[in-house]
């Protein structure tokens, strides 16, 4: 007797990783967006067509670097931002992260949050990863926004090269994590906004603290080659 003889529905085909949805219409705000990171991201988003907002702790600087961004990107305060998009990034400061995302627990509620945060330490001897309480800067956030969806990713991407006007391609892969499919395609998917960039599943939370301390050593490729290293994943 055959399965489908027997009654049981047939096994679904698996679903095609690279099959991601479609982001454009998704506003994205950018915490931190006043920061060079977070310039670049909004940026890149923006010049990519997405509707942008950036925050900061004050609302004029805020609107005074969407201005010199260009591209329709808007300006406000760090609650409106959260409040005002579908995706928001979080890439502030890693001695100001907790603090930030504690005061906006309420308006990041239901929200898809990617934090891009590196805990990093710098020395004589360069730059060197800690290790939050939590496991990662990614757990943290999860730990501090239950309400949210939390994500982690665009860690390894240069803000020197992403606020470059002449350049038209990111050339680089961005490794998402996060707990739930729906949300590591969606950002994928916007990862895939910026031409030459390409969004890449990479685990689960728990996985983030490696590549949050993989920052230390690409800071270690750049100063020694004087580049603006990236990362692609082979095979994949």
């Amino acid at each position: 007797m055959t399965t489908n003889d027997s009654g049981s529905a047939p096994k679904p085909p698996a679903k095609d990783p690279w099959d991601l949805p479609d982001v454009s219409g998704l506003t994205v705000g950018v915490l931190g967006g006043t920061g060079p990171q977070g310039r670049g991201l909004a940026y890149r988003f923006a010049r990519a067509g997405q509707k942008v907002v950036i925050g900061s702790r004050a609302a004029d600087r805020a609107v005074a670097a969407a201005a010199e961004l260009g591209h329709g990107v808007e300006g406000a305060d760090n609650a409106e931002c959260a409040r005002r998009s579908d995706i928001v990034i979080v890439a502030v400061p890693w001695d100001g992260h907790a603090k930030t995302l504690e005061s906006l627990r309420e308006e990041l509620a239901g929200k898809l949050v990617v934090d891009c945060v590196n805990p990093l330490g710098f020395d004589k001897k360069g730059a060197y990863a800690l290790k939050p309480e939590e496991g990662s800067a990614a757990e943290q956030a999860a730990a501090l926004l239950p309400d949210s969806r939390v994500t982690a990713a665009f860690h390894h991407l240069s803000a020197v090269l992403l606020q470059d006007e002449s350049i038209e391609e990111i050339d680089t892969d961005v490794m998402v994590l996060g707990e739930a499919r729906a949300d590591t395609d969606t950002v994928q998917a916007l990862a895939s906004r910026i031409p030459g960039m390409r969004g890449v599943f990479a685990g689960r939370l728990r996985n983030a603290h490696q590549v949050e301390s993989l920052v230390a050593n690409l800071i270690s490729v750049n100063r020694r080659y004087k580049a603006h290293a990236g990362l692609r994943t082979t095979d994949v």
